[in-house]
């Protein structure tokens, strides 16, 4: 691919420099320096608008989005990260932690890493500078301005676009909730507040109520009050509820944005609110741990992980102590860290708080399932489960509907357990008894086809467990679920034996595609 290039000298002795595709080297002493090598060619607006480059800009990991870009077809191979990285000044070594660690936060920096590549501002989670001032005279006044009520960057604002902008960034069939111009031809330039419907994305918050917490952002320790905090709270639910039909790219940059402001201001706010505002906090970075495990970015996962835990001790929410450490002990089952799956289960038994009965169940089932992982006589697994059922049956007596650990959960857990203790005859069927339900979320139903399909795969019925594969295929692209992807990945390799048959061939080949 043609290199965009640009006559430059030596720093060290003014010679002229020899090039290729990665590197600038002195003709007359063979220095080479940073600031001489090359920059990327530009490439089309339809090279961002690609899904692969979507998914990675909305996790807000420059470091995923800069894997994404290195992969991308449009390059007819993919760019290796030495050559990559002389472009933004890195080292592979340095580039490959940007890649596979945890989001870069130091603003600089990113603005330097997108500016390099062109990624189109509007794509970003972050403001670049402007590139010149613009004068009063300059700037376009709308007729009519749209006022849209938008969290960015942590902050809730109103932001003003006109009709024309509007259509120009595909909002045409939104422009109808609002009715006629009020400006109409008089021109009296009447605000409208657009009320988006897209979930996650948007508020619903009434201007005032929007100002309020805009304020409190502002001045926290004047503003920032208990209505603030249950308005960061509403938010985290409706990602929550909205998660499994969504997927996690589109919860994230909401559930990111919330958790920046909560970092920001929690040591600016009154004390009395500072426990409440953490124990919000906890709650968000345990989410954002489990979205991060969703798209397999074990780095970003932990990091949240322990931010949660950091803030529930800060808050003195000992249960979400106990709670953080299950989705750990969960998080090394993926990996397949057995004695992690189990240490962090017992820690989550035994420590000082008091759980609610319906999570105890669940620690429990976690329990079980480290014990058929070390190889524990079956026995003693299936002591647990009758535990964890009653214990299951107790809570949700007494605790609220809705709850996301239900009587399907419970099965599911256990037909998972089953198929690590050598039984995926009998965890193949508990799956497809809660699949055939109807009950489970869309992204969560693909998920669990994924299990199903390698256990079936593990108790020799290959045409099965591909036909199952294929399903869970779909869902895991439609909701950008990199971890049912793995899970299927797993499926095919339990399937080798059968390679030869079109079933698996077919599921092997939809994967890799």
């Amino acid at each position: 691919m043609p290199m965009t290039q640009a006559p430059r000298y030596c720093t060290r002795c003014g010679g002229r420099l020899a090039r290729d595709n990665t590197s600038a080297r002195c003709t007359a002493c063979n220095h080479a320096t940073r600031e001489t090598l090359l920059r990327p060619p530009a490439v089309s607006r339809e090279f961002w608008d690609t899904d692969q480059m979507r998914d990675a800009l909305a996790t807000w990991h420059m470091g995923r989005v800069i894997f994404a870009y290195r992969m991308h077809p449009h390059h007819g191979r993919p760019l290796s990260q030495e050559q990559v990285g002389n472009w933004l000044g890195l080292t592979q070594a340095q580039l490959s932690r940007i890649e596979n660690g945890r989001a870069p936060e130091e603003l600089t920096k990113l603005i330097r890493y997108a500016q390099i590549l062109g990624i189109p501002g509007n794509l970003l989670w972050f403001a670049l500078p402007d590139r010149r001032e613009t004068s009063s005279s300059e700037r376009p006044r709308p007729a009519s301005p749209l006022m849209v009520s938008a969290i960015v960057n942590g902050r809730p604002v109103l932001l003003p676009i006109d009709a024309a902008t509007a259509k120009a960034a595909g909002l045409d069939d939104l422009l109808a909730q609002l009715g006629p111009d009020p400006a109409g031809e008089s021109g009296s330039g009447a605000t409208r507040t657009l009320r988006l419907r897209t979930p996650n994305t948007f508020t619903s918050l009434g201007l005032d109520e929007l100002e309020h917490v805009a304020a409190a952002l502002n001045d926290a320790r004047k503003y920032l009050d208990g209505s603030v905090v249950g308005y960061f709270a509403g938010q985290l639910g409706r990602c929550k509820a909205d998660d499994g039909s969504l997927g996690p790219a589109r919860a994230l940059p909401l559930v990111l944005g919330i958790l920046g402001a909560i970092q920001q201001h929690a040591t600016e706010v009154k004390p009395g609110i500072r426990e409440a505002l953490l124990a919000v906090g906890a709650d968000g970075a345990e989410f954002a741990g489990w979205l991060y495990r969703d798209l397999r970015d074990g780095p970003s996962a932990a990091y949240w992980y322990d931010r949660a835990m950091e803030w529930a001790q800060a808050a003195n929410d000992t249960a979400m102590q106990g709670y953080v450490l299950l989705k750990k002990s969960q998080m090394a089952y993926e990996e397949r860290d057995a004695v992690r799956v189990s240490t962090l289960a017992k820690a989550a038994q035994r420590g000082p708080w008091r759980l609610p009965a319906t999570v105890r169940a669940e620690v429990t089932q976690q329990v079980a399932l480290g014990l058929a992982m070390l190889g524990e006589p079956m026995s003693a697994v299936e002591r647990k489960h009758e535990t964890a059922r009653q214990l299951f049956a107790d809570g949700a007596r007494d605790e609220l509907p809705g709850a996301y650990f239900t009587a399907d959960t419970l099965q599911l857990r256990q037909a998972v357990c089953y198929t690590e203790a050598g039984k995926p005859a009998q965890a193949a069927t508990l799956f497809e008894d809660v699949i055939a339900s109807g009950a489970l979320s869309r992204r969560d139903a693909g998920f669990f086809r994924a299990r199903q399909a390698t256990a079936l795969a593990l108790s020799g019925q290959p045409d099965e467990a591909a036909a199952v594969g294929l399903e869970a295929v779909q869902v895991a692209r439609e909701m950008r679920s990199r971890r049912t992807m793995y899970v299927l990945a797993d499926a095919v390799r339990s399937l080798d034996p059968w390679r030869s048959r079109s079933g698996p061939r077919a599921l092997r080949e939809a994967i890799l595609s």
